[in-house]
């Protein structure tokens, strides 16, 4: 396990390559972001406009995916008063036993800043159990419904013919997550082939009880599909100078974003301005973690140092504090919900979590073995 020599990226993030002088690709294509000419690069996103408003076949120029969170909320808000289009925002909604009130009344902050919205609700029961062989076969809950919120937006896309999706941050870019990367930073079409998504492939989640016929929200076009809809998927982001975790939400908490109040060792997350609209991607996040020595606020922090709101070393601390923290409710009622106990929970877990970087020293309890900033 090695750590980027200028923020707290490891090369244990899967599909991260870091440079020959151990810089990692995120932080390398930050050290690019003085040299940009902002306003050429507006001339290319002109383009992208241009392409939607020429294919407008049902009144809306371009699709957004939204959660009602902070980049969604700033990107419809920047689609529809800078770019002067008219998009249909595209929400994923989780089962009633899993979204917040938090996450219902962002998604009607956006509905009152004007925006027509559709809200995709998949069956409460194939969810469920979809989530729970999730957990058995990957140890990653969130396996199946990440390709439930990936597919709605180009799904929807194709069926409203829309060919303008306008997506978020590029990970390649942002993250490091190179597999996705396209013909320039803008190009998100190979979306398919991130981590997260395995290529679209659902038939692990074909079985006796659940049938091809029940997975349609859970299916990513195929690309001969996103060819012949002429599917361009645009990441906004890579167009913005002062993209970021912290300008998103502070932009989108002037306008009505409603966020947590939660102390960070109870969700590891020290800004409490993602994942708004359920409480157990803090849950996943601790899973992350435990496989692969990182977690939801090495993400924020190597943000933060890049951008210089941090310093290295107090990054060091704040990580060492929270990264991989959950609270134990959020545990017990993900458990609850897929009717396992708690402690089965942690069998599972257990079967998972990198030995090389930890050492278990009770039911849910691992000590590090490598050290932050310097690994082992």
């Amino acid at each position: 396990m090695k750590y980027c020599k200028l923020c707290l990226q490891t090369d244990t993030r899967p599909g991260t390559i870091f440079r020959e002088d151990g810089i990692c690709p995120a932080c390398a294509y930050h050290t690019t972001l003085g040299d940009i000419d902002w306003e050429e690069r507006f001339m290319f996103l002109k383009e992208k406009v241009d392409f939607g408003k020429q294919h407008n076949n049902s009144g809306y120029d371009c699709i957004i995916g939204v959660s009602g969170g902070k980049d969604s909320t700033r990107q419809a808000l920047y689609v529809k008063e800078h770019l002067k289009m008219n998009p249909l925002l595209v929400c994923l909604s989780p089962p009633p036993q899993q979204v917040t009130q938090r996450g219902v009344d962002n998604i009607s902050n956006l509905i009152k800043l004007g925006f027509d919205l559709i809200v995709i609700n998949p069956g409460p029961e194939t969810w469920k159990k979809l989530m729970r062989h999730s957990f058995y076969k990957y140890v990653n809950p969130f396996k199946s419904t990440e390709l439930a919120l990936f597919s709605s937006v180009p799904r929807l896309a194709i069926a409203y013919k829309i060919p303008l999706i306008w997506w978020g941050e590029n990970s390649a870019l942002q993250l490091g997550e190179s597999s996705i990367m396209g013909k320039d930073g803008s190009d998100g079409n190979n979306l398919r082939k991130m981590n997260t998504l395995g290529g679209g492939d659902i038939t692990w989640m074909i079985s006796d009880e659940i049938k091809k016929q029940h997975l349609i929200q859970y299916t990513y076009p195929t690309e001969q599909e996103m060819i012949d809809a002429n599917i361009r998927i645009v990441f906004l982001g890579y167009f913005w100078k002062d993209w970021s975790l912290f300008n998103n939400g502070t932009y989108s908490a002037l306008r009505g974003l409603e966020i947590r109040n939660n102390k960070p060792s109870e969700i590891g997350d020290y800004m409490g301005i993602t994942a708004l609209d359920e409480d157990w991607t803090p849950m996943n996040q601790m899973i992350k973690y435990l496989k692969f020595g990182f977690g939801r606020i090495t993400d924020y922090v190597n943000e933060d140092i890049r951008n210089k709101r941090m310093t290295r070393e107090e990054a060091i601390q704040m990580v060492n504090r929270y990264d991989g923290d959950c609270s134990n409710e959020y545990i017990k009622s993900f458990c609850d919900f897929i009717e396992i106990s708690t402690s089965d929970f942690w069998q599972v877990v257990d079967t998972q979590v990198n030995y090389k970087l930890f050492e278990r020293i009770g039911e849910g309890k691992y000590k590090p073995k490598f050290k932050v900033g310097l690994g082992l």
